[in-house]
């Protein structure tokens, strides 16, 4: 009879479950309401960031060892193959390199000519995708950039082949990235066969795109190449997005409904780049970019890695 007792006593000991319970809700309904209206966690944030970033590179470990061990068994014949193919490569990239010097040296004499910058290409640095967001309903990845890479928020993240999205979150070592299939996303762009401007929003497809507010009478077709516009200033100007796959359109709608496929492979690449704003560029929000970054000037073309 005392063990029950005893048992008892320690049972009711402590506050009643249901205030524990609603301690809880009233301490998260703060911290959303903080976080949401004041941006006074974004810190905290940060800071769980860098100390996950340990977890991130364990969950990179097996690929890494998967390597290892792949070419601890590379034959030689697998060698000289791969030698030979990335000679051709070689050899196609100085062609194409000879040639953008001459275009280069022609664009930096009209820019001379026209008193504006003598910028040519995009600063990047090459980063590669360590971690992949768990929930289905949001497309986001972590790259192995962060803020001592002088990496922050809003920086466009490219590919090989196209626009893949902005960073939206960064710590010491990592960077949260929100690809432009989120359904959160938004882009602008414009058409390149005739200018047309437009507003391409991800849906959670992460092999489709929706092209908005695009009214029936405005001439697009199927197979346009839409890059970024640069309006707004968050989106270097020029790059691949999507292409238009499919335009419908509904009886007495004055807009037509226009779908279209990501030109980045959102869900393959594991190298990306990340695009940093001419030295003295100020972004929308007054923040400039660009000033004694790490970075190095490298060219992306659509058509270049294939």
């Amino acid at each position: 009879m005392a063990g029950v007792a005893a048992i008892k006593t320690i049972f009711v000991q402590g506050p009643v479950p249901g205030l524990r319970l609603l301690l809880v809700i009233l301490l998260s309904a703060v911290l959303i309401v903080a976080d949401a209206r004041f941006d006074k966690l974004t810190s905290v944030r940060s800071v769980i960031g860098t100390g996950l970033a340990p977890v991130h590179w364990f969950g990179n470990a097996p690929y890494e060892l998967q390597n290892w061990i792949e070419g601890l068994f590379t034959t030689r014949d697998d060698l000289l193959a791969e030698n030979e193919d990335l000679n051709a490569r070689l050899l196609i990239l100085e062609r194409r390199a000879l040639k953008y010097a001459a275009l280069a040296s022609e664009n930096n004499e009209l820019r001379r000519l026209m008193n504006s910058s003598e910028v040519l290409d995009d600063r990047v640095i090459v980063g590669e995708i360590v971690g992949v967001s768990p929930d289905p309903f949001s497309h986001e990845v972590i790259i192995n950039k962060g803020s001592r890479d002088g990496v922050t928020v809003g920086q466009a993240i490219l590919d090989a082949h196209g626009l893949m999205g902005q960073v939206q979150q960064t710590s010491s070592f990592t960077s949260r990235v929100l690809l432009v299939s989120d359904s959160s996303h938004a882009v602008p762009v414009e058409v390149v066969r005739n200018g047309l401007r437009a507003i391409l929003l991800g849906n959670g497809d992460i092999n489709a795109l929706e092209l908005v507010h695009v009214p029936d009478t405005a001439d697009i077709r199927e197979g346009d190449l839409l890059v970024s516009s640069g309006l707004g200033g968050r989106f270097p100007k020029g790059y691949p997005v999507a292409e238009v796959e499919n335009i419908t359109k509904e009886s007495g709608e004055p807009f037509v409904n226009i779908e279209a496929t990501p030109k980045a492979r959102l869900n393959q690449s594991r190298l990306v780049l990340v695009v940093f704003s001419p030295e003295g560029e100020v972004d929308e929000d007054g923040n400039e970019h660009g000033q004694g970054q790490p970075a190095v000037g490298i060219e992306t073309d659509p058509d270049e890695v294939r």
